[in-house]
């Protein structure tokens, strides 16, 4: 079967999904910490060094959890491919009147679909097999080391936007800066999945700044009091 590329974004939508939900946590996470820190009134020292600690550890974590989860996703993938070889060799009437009823349920009279799923069945049965049976293909199939990868990475870029900002802040006004950094930066996540996607921007826009700052503002406030209280 030839590649049908129209532009959807679906072949990598994976890999998206787990660099956007990277780059959300990254920013959101770190900017919790940096600021529930900072509004203990601590030293710049002590900020950044609990934000680094927390990139560090998030993007580990991060890496391992979409290894994991994808790589369970490729197991069962494997598993549905092991059968599908095994159904082809051993009853592959059987499957061959699987694919004539997918291709009458699409549509097609029943001659027709029996004619088309015996033409695709000669050529390279399995890949047909999978793609209408399974919706697996060699281009959506899982892939745990691009999503560690690429989460891992979109975790660290993310992270480095509110520790930036804190770097380069001076301490009368860094939470003001950092947010105000932050929310940019989430502004432009929001657009920037949206556009991949294909999807209308406001939305995701206001899903994920708003949810930010109530991250933010939750951290702060635990911040304020605990950092009040101990001093």
């Amino acid at each position: 079967m030839a590649t049908h590329n129209e532009g959807h974004g679906g072949l990598r939508i994976g890999l998206l999904r787990a660099m956007v939900l990277g780059a959300n946590d990254g920013i959101i996470s770190i900017a919790c910490l940096v600021l529930g820190v900072a509004a203990a009134s601590a030293s710049r020292s002590a900020i950044l060094t609990v934000g680094l600690a927390g990139l560090v550890a998030g993007a580990a974590s991060m890496a391992l959890g979409e290894y994991i989860s994808v790589s369970s996703q490729r197991d069962a993938e494997d598993a549905n491919i092991a059968k599908e070889k095994w159904e082809l060799a051993n009853v592959p009437e059987h499957e061959l009147e699987e694919l004539t009823a997918i291709y009458v349920h699409k549509g097609l009279s029943p001659d027709l679909a029996r004619q088309v799923a015996e033409e695709l069945t000669a050529g390279d049965a399995l890949k047909i097999h999978l793609a209408e049976e399974l919706g697996i293909s060699e281009h959506s199939r899982a892939q745990p080391i691009e999503a560690m990868v690429g989460s891992a990475a979109a975790f660290a870029v993310g992270a480095a936007v509110p520790l930036v900002a804190i770097a380069i802040s001076s301490t009368s006004n860094r939470i003001v800066v950092t947010l105000a950094i932050v929310v940019v930066a989430l502004l432009g996540l929001g657009a920037a999945g949206a556009r991949a996607g294909g999807a209308h921007p406001v939305r995701p826009i206001v899903r994920v700044v708003l949810g930010g700052l109530v991250a933010i503002g939750l951290t702060m406030a635990v911040g304020k009091l605990f950092g009040t209280s101990i001093s």
